[in-house]
């Protein structure tokens, strides 16, 4: 399992977690459980659409933690992968900017395809070019919803 590949590689107590939706919920929350850090929070980060260029594009942060809540602590923030970097490394960046010591966590890292050549994850499990479907994203784009109707139930 790729968790059990990252928990050894990370050193030290985090005073906090931050996962980046979507994607670093599941690996966050497991990191979370496996490192015992009991103090989580969500980051939000959307990118215009592919027609503005990668480089040019503007995010807009959907939610973030307060900076009160990230000044002076040392923040792991988690996210699935590391394709482009432009969510983890905007994430970072803004988390750095309160003041906080920031270490990244992804489970897979591409560095073939990253906007920041100078920069990677702190932590990763794998290295890769390939497309990553996660277990949990099977079958996303073949419902249109994710609900599941619930069962009868029987008397």
């Amino acid at each position: 399992m790729l968790i059990d590949q990252l928990v050894p590689q990370i050193t030290g107590t985090f005073d906090l977690l931050v996962m980046i939706t979507r994607g670093g919920i599941i690996p966050g929350g497991m990191l979370a459980e496996a490192l015992d850090i009991r103090n989580i929070l969500t980051a939000a980060v959307e990118f215009p659409a592919a027609d503005v260029p990668r480089l040019l594009a503007w995010p807009t942060f959907l939610q973030f933690p307060d900076e009160s809540l990230t000044r002076g602590k040392r923040v792991l923030v988690v996210d699935d992968v590391w394709t482009h970097g432009r969510h983890i490394m905007t994430v970072r960046g803004r988390i750095e900017a309160s003041g906080a010591l920031v270490e990244t966590a992804v489970l897979h890292y591409k560095p073939s395809q990253s906007l920041f050549p100078h920069h990677r994850p702190t932590y990763y499990a794998a290295v890769t070019d390939a497309y990553i479907v996660y277990p949990w994203e099977i079958d996303r784009r073949a419902r249109p919803s994710r609900l599941m109707n619930p069962l009868p139930m029987p008397f």
